[in-house]
């Protein structure tokens, strides 16, 4: 029979290799998956893994995709890493699409460039506020930031609902639930003519690069991780565990936000009632599939695109349900943590000992 038994230390090989252990499963599961549905499992798979980089056009869309994942994870990989646990990224983003949309609607014909950086801040500044609710009522009231993110989600989904239903609807709309579509002046910038991909890609990578900066190479970095992995020994050291918290907090936000003003700015152009598109929720497993690390997330970013990329053309090539996309999220992530125990723990064959009075 075979046992987990302790290491005496965590396993360096397989903190990098449980990830890739656990997209294989995550693979076989899809090949059983679409052979259960009566398609062609080769065919399927390539809908996830080739067709979505086989073209310039096909990778830009994969970097459109990427770009709100990888901002989102950054985020909340420094919230993880403090023993924070932010679980409403979704809603910080939608709160930085309105609070951008709001300024992108102040545009007109006459407006300079000088709006792109404005509703690009309105968003980062309208995502810090919304974590900042969730930041006030855990230091104040010891609330638990698990409930109080997560509930604020939806909160910022019915705000979202309110306004484009009500007074910055578009009244040459033909009563559909959305604002006008907003001033040309407002679009973010493209790094490729005809592809949508953004500047904000660059905003992405330079925030990963940021980020590293300030995990493993400054004093504050390390002030941050301590506080989330020994408070006690934080506290001993001078650290401030209220800083570490407001800290993690509001730049979770503010990269959040800012993937929000990206996203409405940038491919949509307008607030609709589908801009939340999951994007939080999904940037936790690009965090944890990257292990918390910057380079580790831009992967674990451009295979989530994948996924959600390879779902949607599952749905119209294949006649697949949109769902299957969420099912590919949440198959990697239950393998993750199931292929993480490996860490900790090694199998070993051990014999079965025959019971004392059996013959």
């Amino acid at each position: 029979m075979l046992e987990l038994q302790p290491r005496s230390r965590d396993s360096r090989l397989w903190a990098c290799g449980s990830p890739l252990l656990a997209l294989a499963v995550t693979l076989l599961v899809g090949v059983a998956l679409f052979a259960a549905l009566g398609k062609d499992p080769v065919r399927g798979l390539q809908m996830f893994f080739w067709e979505p980089v086989k073209t310039p056009y096909a990778l830009g869309e994969l970097m459109v995709k990427a770009t709100p994942l990888l901002l989102i994870a950054l985020g909340l990989a420094l919230c993880f890493r403090s023993n924070v646990w932010n679980i409403g990224a979704e809603g910080q983003f939608v709160v930085g699409a309105v609070a951008a949309g709001g300024v992108a609607l102040l545009a007109d014909k006459s407006t300079g460039p000088w709006i792109v950086p404005a509703l690009l801040l309105a968003g980062a500044l309208g995502g810090m506020a919304w974590a900042g609710l969730t930041a006030l009522l855990r230091d104040r009231f010891h609330a638990n930031e698990i409930l109080v993110s997560l509930m604020l989600v939806y909160v910022a989904v019915q705000l979202l609902g309110y306004l484009v239903h009500g007074p910055w609807k578009d009244p040459m709309g033909y009563n559909f639930p959305q604002t006008r579509t907003f001033a040309q002046a407002t679009q973010i910038p493209r790094l490729v003519p005809g592809s949508r991909m953004t500047v904000g890609l660059l905003l992405a990578l330079a925030g990963a690069g940021a980020l590293w900066v300030f995990l493993f190479r400054t004093r504050a970095g390390f002030a941050q991780q301590v506080g989330g992995l020994a408070p006690a020994a934080a506290r001993y050291a001078g650290f401030s565990p209220r800083r570490a918290l407001w800290t993690a907090l509001l730049v979770s936000g503010a990269t959040a936000g800012l993937a929000g003003a990206l996203e409405v700015a940038g491919p949509i152009g307008q607030l609709t009632p589908h801009v939340p598109s999951g994007y939080g929720f999904a940037a936790i497993i690009v965090a944890f599939v990257g292990r918390l690390h910057p380079l580790g997330m831009i992967l674990s970013a451009i295979l989530m695109s994948m996924f959600y990329i390879g779902g949607e053309l599952a749905q119209s090539r294949l006649g697949l349900p949109k769902s299957l996309t969420n099912v590919f999220l949440g198959l990697l992530l239950f393998t993750l943590l199931a292929c993480d125990t490996l860490i900790a723990y090694r199998v070993r064959r051990v014999a079965t000992r025959r019971r004392e009075g059996t013959t």
